[in-house]
């Protein structure tokens, strides 16, 4: 890759801060996931909370996916409206979140919506919205397989919720949901071990569930694991972040090989003494939950040590600094990037070096239409 690949030679149409979107590496991604599964895109279900955006949900949809992950019902609207097949809320609602759900099932009758829970009392309450509402609802079943965020374990309460369900008039069982985002080991052979060690429990509830349910699906991971469960070809798989592709993702996972595709663009906006430069990239404009030295790695500066942030301001130290002017305008890697697309309103999509056009970031609004 070339040392200069990210310039935009119009930069001048590009606010900061900002995210520039490189639609060439997008689609490499997209398709680079395609290759990694030999094409069988009945294989993927890629997490849309990454992007958030239509326009590339139109290009995953082009490229034969059609089948998606989401976290909120505004990421489930998006999917529905581009086209999707199926979309799973891979998050148990709660809350106005159930009626907002069922009335996205009602609007969007040419995709297939999904959710999951973990306990009785969720399954009972959908059960009877879903009655209200004279709709039937597709259920997976959340696993907890050692990341202790959500999902039930492996024993009797699980063979408990899946009796319930038989009497479900209004759910219908799908299958099992497990995602291991705890697994991030930056050797592949020590995650691998880790993540199979991890769902051996569940594949073995799965086999024997399949006698009953000969249809049901085993849907797994994120980016991390995704280059492990696709070796294994009854799991479908839930890579997000790979199609955007980040700094802490390319640092850990060293066999996936994608490309940076979301930059954020920022500029000197002061140089208050000698050996310091600020730039307008505060923390409202990239993902502040790690330490300040993981948050954003920057292209086109050198010997440079990123000091503090304050809501719009990133104070750096940095060498050689008469070389630098106020206005000129830097490149950085974010460290994580779904939240920092969540911190904005819209990216500028670059073609061939050049800003092109301007593209939503709809979905990160808590609510569209429903």
């Amino acid at each position: 890759m070339e040392n200069n690949w990210y310039s935009v030679h119009n930069i001048e149409a590009v606010d900061s801060p900002s995210i520039a979107l490189y639609v060439e590496h997008v689609k490499y991604n997209i398709n680079e996931m395609v290759s990694l599964v030999n094409g069988k895109t009945e294989r993927l279900m890629p997490h849309i909370k990454t992007n958030k955006m239509p326009k590339v949900m139109e290009l995953l949809l082009s490229s034969g996916i059609s089948n998606f992950k989401a976290s909120t019902i505004s990421e489930a609207e998006i999917a529905a409206e581009a086209g999707a097949n199926s979309v799973l809320i891979a998050h148990q609602l709660v809350g106005p979140k159930i009626d907002r759900f069922l009335s996205l099932i009602g609007h969007f009758p040419n995709t297939t919506f999904s959710t999951i829970v973990d306990n009785v009392d969720s399954a009972e309450l959908l059960n009877q919205k879903a009655k209200e509402k004279k709709l039937t609802v597709n259920i997976y079943i959340d696993i907890n397989n050692g990341m202790n965020r959500s999902g039930i374990e492996i024993g009797p309460g699980l063979d408990d919720l899946i009796v319930y369900f038989k009497i479900c008039d209004f759910l219908i069982f799908k299958g099992l949901h497990s995602y291991d985002g705890h697994l991030r080991d930056v050797d592949f052979v020590e995650r691998k071990e880790k993540i199979e060690k991890g769902m051996k429990d569940v594949e073995i509830y799965f086999e024997a569930l399949r006698i009953d349910y000969p249809a049901a699906e085993l849907i797994c991971g994120g980016t991390p694991s995704f280059t492990t469960h696709l070796l294994q070809e009854k799991r479908i798989t839930s890579p997000g972040t790979c199609v955007l592709w980040d700094w802490g993702y390319d640092e850990k996972l060293s066999e996936q090989n994608f490309k940076h595709a979301a930059l954020l663009i920022t500029r000197i906006i002061s140089k208050p003494t000698n050996g310091i430069i600020t730039v307008d990239l505060g923390h409202k404009s990239v993902a502040a939950e790690n330490p300040i030295d993981k948050r954003v790695k920057f292209l086109n500066l050198e010997d440079y040590e990123l000091l503090s942030q304050s809501e719009e301001h990133g104070v750096i130290r940095v060498k050689n600094w008469d070389k630098y002017k106020i206005g000129d305008v830097l490149y950085s890697i974010p460290y994580h990037i779904c939240p920092t697309i969540n911190l904005h309103d819209e990216v500028s999509v670059i073609k061939n070096g050049k800003k092109i056009n301007t593209w939503e970031i709809t979905a990160r609004k808590r609510k569209l239409t429903f």
